[in-house]
């Protein structure tokens, strides 16, 4: 029997990875995407079923190239967790309009173009899960943050958009507000003098990514606000 299918779009060394190794071990063949294949290349070998894919979501033909790939070698995927997202800190007198149009077009049009290769099976089939992974400027603009919370805050309008349009054909969209500072070892030498507990851990923002995926559908999670516990918020 044919595993099922996750799409895991934006794998790097945190969160990325976290849900590879999730949804992986929850018996899916999982596709990794990410716009350089070097890391993506190596955790796949470590886990089975996966494989990985070179995959700019910024760009239409690269992301049309890649899905199409995922769907020849794995299948039509059940499961699209969207987690590509980067941008550059500044308020508006520091960003450029090319730090604004990169963040646009990773974190909102990157959504939109993967999640549109993988609705029409999904509606086909009358079931399916998208995740986005938000972050603290999906619901506010930070003085520094010009670029990265206008294109958060395009993301979450995004995936509400959907949720209110595919959760009636049985496609779960929601979105994971990551509220604090991920742990990762950059971010620890960056912040040396924080305690554990004041990092989120990647393995458990996924745990809620899969949770979303099992839902019922009498009661479904659009947003989930995950942050540590010490987090002021």
């Amino acid at each position: 029997m044919a595993k099922p299918v996750c799409i895991v779009a934006g794998v790097g060394p945190g969160n990325g990875a976290a849900f590879a190794r999730r949804f992986t071990a929850e018996g899916y063949a999982v596709a990794l995407l990410a716009r350089t294949a070097a890391f993506s290349t190596k955790l796949a070998e470590a886990l089975p079923g996966a494989r990985a894919y070179a995959c700019d979501v910024a760009d239409a033909a690269s992301v049309a190239t890649a899905f199409d790939a995922v769907r020849k070698d794995l299948g039509e995927p059940e499961v699209l967790v969207y987690n590509a997202g980067s941008g550059v800190w500044g308020t508006i007198d520091d960003a450029t309009p090319g730090d604004f149009e990169s963040a646009w077009r990773i974190n909102a049009l990157g959504g939109f173009l993967a999640s549109k290769q993988v609705i029409p099976a999904m509606k086909r089939a009358g079931r399916g899960s998208i995740v986005f992974v938000g972050a603290t400027a999906s619901r506010k603009g930070g003085p520094k943050s010009a670029a990265f919370s206008s294109a958060k805050g395009a993301q979450r309008n995004l995936a509400e958009s959907m949720a209110r349009a595919l959760w009636p054909s049985g496609i779960h969209v929601a979105l994971i507000v990551v509220d604090g500072v991920v742990d990762l070892p950059r971010t620890r030498q960056r912040m040396p003098d924080k305690p554990d507990s004041f990092f989120i851990k990647p393995d458990d923002v996924a745990e809620i990514g899969f949770r979303l995926t099992q839902q019922k559908p009498s009661a479904w999670s659009f947003e989930v606000e995950a942050r540590p516990y010490g987090e002021s918020w």
